[in-house]
C-alpha cells in the first residue's frame, strides 16, 4: 500500500509492479490524484488489477484487516524498532499471509512514513543502499521489496526459458580443428614469434573449455581463425599447411 502518494506516474509504477510480481491488491491512502483511465495508460493490461485498487482516508483503516505490516523506510529512528532487510521481510510476510492479510507500506515521495505511521507497522524494512544517497525512489523501493516476496512465493522455482536455437554440444573434433586452424593463423602472423606456442595454444583450449562452447559456437569461432588464414593468403602471406591427417 502507498501513503499520500503524490504522483500518479508513481502510482502506475506501483501498479505495473504489482502486476508484475503477482500481489493480490494495493491500497491507496489519500493519493494526490487517482485516474484509472490514465493510469491504465502508463500501466498497460492491469485493469483488472486497478478494479481491486481501494482508496483508503487514513492508514488505520487501510490496515485494518492486516496480520502483520511492515514499513519501507530509509531513515533512523531514535525509538528501538525491530529493522529488517527486504529479504527476511518478504519470507515474513508470505509466511504471515497464511493467517491473513499482510502489507507493506511504502510512504510519500518526499518524506517518507511518519514516526506515527510507522507506529502501525509491525517491523521496518530498510533496502541498504549507499550511505552517502539513501533515498530511493518510491516505485524502486517498491520493486524490490515485491521481487523478493515473489521468489519467496513461486519466482525461485520458474525455470529460465531456453533459447530458441538450441544446439548440440560441440564434440572433441570440432574443438581439435578448432585448435588447429586458429594455430595455423597464429602462426601466419607470427604471433609465436616471441613466444612458446605449445604455452600459448595451452592457454587458448582452457579458455574456450572454460566457455562452454555449443557446437554452433565453435564453428564460428574456427570459421574466424579460417577467414584469417583466407585473408592473409589474398594478401600474399603464406599460411602453413595443414598436417596430414594421421598427425592431427
Amino acid at each position: 500500500m502507498l501513503q499520500s502518494p503524490q504522483d500518479l506516474v508513481n502510482i502506475a509504477s506501483a501498479v505495473r509492479i504489482a502486476k508484475n510480481f503477482a500481489l493480490d491488491g494495493l491500497r491507496l491512502v489519500t493519493p494526490a490524484e487517482f485516474d484509472a483511465w490514465r493510469i491504465e495508460g502508463i500501466a498497460h493490461n492491469t485493469a483488472d488489477l486497478l478494479a481491486r485498487v481501494k482508496i483508503c482516508q487514513d492508514l488505520d483503516e487501510a490496515v485494518a484487516d492486516c496480520v502483520w505490516v511492515v514499513g519501507l523506510t530509509a531513515r533512523g529512528r531514535a525509538a528501538k524498532r525491530s529493522v529488517i532487510r527486504p529479504r527476511e521481510a518478504a519470507a515474513e510476510l508470505v509466511a504471515r499471509s497464511a493467517g491473513g492479510p499482510v502489507a507493506f507500506v511504502a510512504g510519500r515521495e518526499d518524506k517518507g512514513l511518519s514516526n506515527e505511521e510507522l507506529d502501525r507497522c509491525h517491523a521496518l524494512v530498510s533496502i541498504p543502499v549507499n550511505p552517502e544517497y539513501r533515498s530511493l525512489n518510491l516505485a524502486q523501493a517498491v520493486a524490490i521489496l515485491s521481487y523478493e516476496i515473489w521468489m519467496c512465493r513461486s519466482g525461485a522455482d520458474q525455470p529460465v526459458k531456453r533459447p530458441r536455437r538450441v544446439a548440440d554440444p560441440s564434440t572433441a573434433e570440432q574443438m581439435e580443428r578448432l585448435f588447429e586452424d586458429w594455430a595455423r593463423a597464429l602462426e601466419a602472423i607470427d604471433f609465436f614469434k616471441t613466444r612458446q606456442p605449445e604455452y600459448v595454444m595451452r592457454s587458448w583450449r582452457e579458455i574456450l573449455y572454460r566457455s562452454g562452447l555449443d557446437g554452433r559456437e565453435a564453428a564460428l569461432v574456427r570459421a574466424m581463425g579460417i577467414e584469417v588464414q583466407r585473408t592473409l593468403e589474398r594478401n600474399g602471406i603464406p599460411v602453413p599447411p595443414r598436417p596430414p591427417k594421421g598427425e592431427r
